[in-house]
């Protein structure tokens, strides 16, 4: 219910008055054309809720069993541990993972790189952003048993800013927002989701999202707020 109702209140409030703030910005900066960004972020809110399955887990856990045993009108519990299998449906996220990605890749292979004659700095600044942003994601993740993967919602954004100024201040970087988005986002969901696979069967979770849940506020807040900062840092 809280999770509806910042949803809604990001929806209605949050996201139309960035776009009429600083829309214009928003939309060279990242070289995506005008009709898709506003449309993009609100679609990634409602995407949050899409959860796409892709596997089935089963892991051997131990398990209490409480048996009754009646006997002269009085019933005793006789509890036994043993031996059950647990299953954790792992999914992908629409709007946290699928459409990131799919961004990102866009990012990569339209606007970014055909623009530059040498674009292999843009691709080490996207490599070096990307690595600080999944190490430090990483290592503030929390691996909650029986819930899933959660991350500090303000973590992935603030370290993407600084880590593409840091970058930027060494090497200057052409495209600093697409920067940004690329490391920031594919960063917060390898080093929160991907790199926390192996644990996946030792959380006891009935349902495992990635890019979702408590990874979503990452990624979503990366691919806004991130690229807004540098580009009112760097502009």
């Amino acid at each position: 219910m809280v999770y509806l109702l910042l949803l809604i209140v990001m929806l209605i409030i949050f996201v139309p008055l960035i776009f009429f703030l600083i829309g214009d910005l928003l939309v060279s900066a990242l070289g995506i054309p005008v009709q898709w960004v506003g449309g993009f972020f609100i679609v990634s809110l409602f995407g949050s809720f899409v959860n796409i399955p892709v596997a089935t887990l089963e892991s051997r856990v131990p398990m209490v069993r409480v048996r009754e045993v009646s006997a002269f009108w009085v019933t005793w519990q006789i509890p036994s541990v043993g031996l059950g299998v647990t299953r954790t449906h792992v999914m992908i996220n629409l709007g946290g993972a699928v459409l990131p990605v799919v961004v990102s890749g866009y990012l990569l292979g339209m606007p970014l790189m055909p623009a530059l004659s040498n674009p292999v700095n843009e691709y080490l600044a996207i490599a070096t952003v990307l690595l600080i942003v999944t190490v430090a994601v990483n290592r503030s993740a929390n691996v909650i048993s029986g819930l899933g993967i959660a991350t500090p919602a303000m973590v992935p954004p603030l370290v993407t800013v600084l880590a593409t100024l840091l970058v930027d201040y060494i090497s200057p970087i052409h495209s600093p927002a697409q920067v940004a988005y690329i490391g920031g986002t594919l960063g917060t969901l390898i080093g929160a989701d991907l790199l926390n696979l192996h644990r996946i069967r030792d959380l006891g979770a009935p349902v495992v999202s990635m890019g979702g849940a408590g990874t979503f506020d990452g990624v979503y807040l990366t691919g806004l707020v991130s690229v807004l900062l540098v580009v009112l840092a760097m502009g």
